[in-house]
């Protein structure tokens, strides 16, 4: 890694390093000729020292405590005034917020954020961009995992020589944690989205993978999925973006640069629409753009940098051409969300197997066994660029699709406190039954399979169900909560609380409870209340016998024998497996305002 940061300092002719040595505002990158990367102090002093050299148009503001108890902080630029959410709302501005550092070794981010910030206040780059919106400028999102910092934490990727850890000091990853939302960073940075409520989230990544010519993809939602003519808005973004680019010199590519197959460079690659875990895919169901920005790790430092840099000031210059357009077209993106009750939504998408095939600029290349692993591998030879002729799989249709409930969503008292804490942190609006409801039809769903996850993941046991929605008559009592889908929010709604959306409460363990059996049957009663039931009921007899002859497996399991009696039983728990969130097509009136 060392070795190859030395060699990159002959790249930084396009910095113009001299010009920056007399400002006080550069960091610790620069001064090093980009073979470095400072500690997070030096964010701390940075957001101060900008605020305190542009005091009308920077403030630095602390959003949030780590739970190493640093402080999580953003600078709000903009030449308007317009430095608080209230003002930025008031004068209608588009904002753009741009994250650094969720994975904090990946801290391309970071260095090209500052660089790229003092160059748009010096006027040096995108030339009144700020007189058109605020910035919003996260360096760190991961603080804590950006001070864990030493040596190869990133043996994949070329400089800078020291770098922080991809997961936070309580170990998540935050970009799987956008919806289930447990981690202490992301509940602040989603109150700091709910307060400023951007037009787009842009989070800077670095990728892993193999070796080739590209040096950066940009992907953004809604493209595949999502409001249709926010779609049209955010390609137009996307491929602005990438237009300016190109003409900056990258191979810029819409599709996140992964083999189809690991390690196996005629696979090809396959573009997809991300799950709401993910940043981008959890801001088309805000109806706002999120762009995933992945620089090439084998590309060095010093040209990671670079490009992220122009990615941040090509995504300036277009919204200030664009943004109020797209504000406009994302406001009324809202407004159709409001009508989306009833109406069939996509839960999950799919590829398909369509491809066509594209040149693509890597690397000759063999593949022979390893004497190490045993396994097939892939060496490349950087000194012979070559052009390959891949597939690229990239036609994205929608799969599980599930019509929203006519009215909204109901939460029985028991659970409600952990939804509305969840409905909280993203803004959506909810309301508290004051009283009573009664008895009301209502949609049950009732899990006919539940599979949970074989291991931990992000702290949480997932778990997976099939069944369907089915008409019950219920009672609501006082406590309960009412989540309408005629919201802006709508689409988010949907995704957290329909139990097989991929990202959904459920989907991420938050009910396992439901899907567990307390109360039991000892066989020695079951034998006897068996014989009770056939002796008693001549049809559930020939139902019994009928089974036996025809499910061997039934036929050779004693509890399953016993257990088709127990259902039948008044002692049977009518609530296991009941998914314990309601569907209901008329909204209920014994409701206190919105907790919102």
């Amino acid at each position: 890694m060392l070795r190859h940061a030395l060699l990159s300092a002959a790249l930084l002719s396009t910095f113009a390093l001299p010009s920056y040595a007399a400002s006080p505002l550069t960091t610790v990158a620069e001064r090093s000729g980009f073979l470095q990367t400072g500690r997070y102090a030096e964010v701390e002093a940075l957001c101060r020292q900008f605020q305190a050299r542009y005091p009308k148009q920077v403030r630095c503001v602390e959003f949030g405590r780590t739970p190493e108890n640093r402080p999580m902080l953003a600078l709000a630029v903009s030449n308007t005034g317009a430095l608080t959410p209230a003002e930025a709302a008031r004068r209608k501005l588009p904002v753009l917020l741009v994250q650094g550092g969720i994975h904090a070794g990946e801290i391309d981010g970071k260095d090209a954020g500052f660089l790229a910030l003092r160059e748009v206040l010096e006027g040096k780059a995108a030339p009144g961009a700020l007189d058109k919106q605020v910035l919003l400028f996260v360096p760190v999102f991961n603080v804590d995992g950006h001070e864990r910092y030493g040596q190869w934490n990133r043996p994949n990727q070329r400089g800078p020589v020291e770098m922080g850890w991809r997961s936070t000091a309580q170990n998540y990853n935050l970009n799987r944690d956008y919806v289930k939302a447990d981690a202490p960073e992301m509940q602040h940075m989603l109150a700091l989205v709910n307060a400023w409520d951007p037009l787009a989230y842009v989070d800077l990544h670095v990728t892993d993978g193999a070796q080739f010519e590209p040096d950066i993809s940009i992907q953004v939602e809604p493209v595949h999925a999502g409001d249709p003519a926010l779609r049209v808005a955010g390609t137009a973004l996307r491929d602005n973006v990438l237009a300016d680019l190109a003409r900056q010199g990258s191979d810029p590519k819409p599709f996140y640069i992964s083999f189809a197959e690991e390690d196996n460079p005629q696979s090809g690659f396959v573009d997809s629409a991300p799950n709401p875990r993910f940043s981008h895919g959890y801001f088309l169901l805000r109806n706002r753009f999120g762009m995933l920005v992945e620089t090439h790790s084998w590309k060095d430092y010093p040209t990671r940098v670079r490009i992220t840099r122009n990615t941040i000031v090509s995504l300036l210059s277009q919204m200030a051409q664009h943004g109020a357009q797209w504000r406009q077209t994302a406001l009324e993106a809202d407004s159709r969300a409001a009508q989306l009750a009833g109406a069939t939504l996509p839960l999950t998408y799919k590829t398909t197997e369509k491809s066509h095939l594209i040149a693509f600029r890597g690397y000759a290349y063999t593949r022979t066994p390893s004497d190490i692993s045993g396994a097939l591998m892939t060496r490349y030879d950087e000194t012979t660029p070559q052009l390959w002729t891949v597939p690229l799989r990239d036609e994205i249709v929608p799969d599980l699709q599930q019509a929203a409930p006519k009215a909204g969503y109901l939460v029985p008292a028991a659970q409600a406190g952990m939804v509305a804490a969840k409905l909280r942190q993203h803004g959506v609006a909810y309301q508290v039954l004051a009283a009573d409801w009664g008895r009301q039809p209502v949609q049950a769903f009732r899990a006919t399979q539940v599979a949970f996850g074989a291991q931990s993941f992000e702290g949480r046991q997932t778990a997976t169900v099939q069944g369907e929605w089915q008409d019950e008559a219920r009672v609501i009592g006082a406590g309960a909560l009412y989540v309408p889908v005629r919201q802006a929010k709508a689409r988010l709604v949907v995704a957290l609380l329909e139990p097989r959306a991929p990202d959904s409460l459920l989907a991420w363990g938050s009910f396992n409870m439901a899907f567990e059996r307390k109360e039991y049957m000892e066989a020695y009663v079951a034998e006897d209340v068996a014989r009770a039931q056939l002796a008693a009921d001549p049809a559930l007899a020939a139902q019994f016998h009928e089974r036996l002859a025809s499910d061997p497996a039934f036929a050779k399991s004693p509890q399953a024998r016993l257990e088709f009696f127990a259902r039948r039983h008044s002692s049977w728990d009518e609530r296991l497996n009941l998914y314990p969130v309601l569907r209901t097509d008329v909204a209920p009136v014994a409701a206190a305002p919105s907790a919102q």
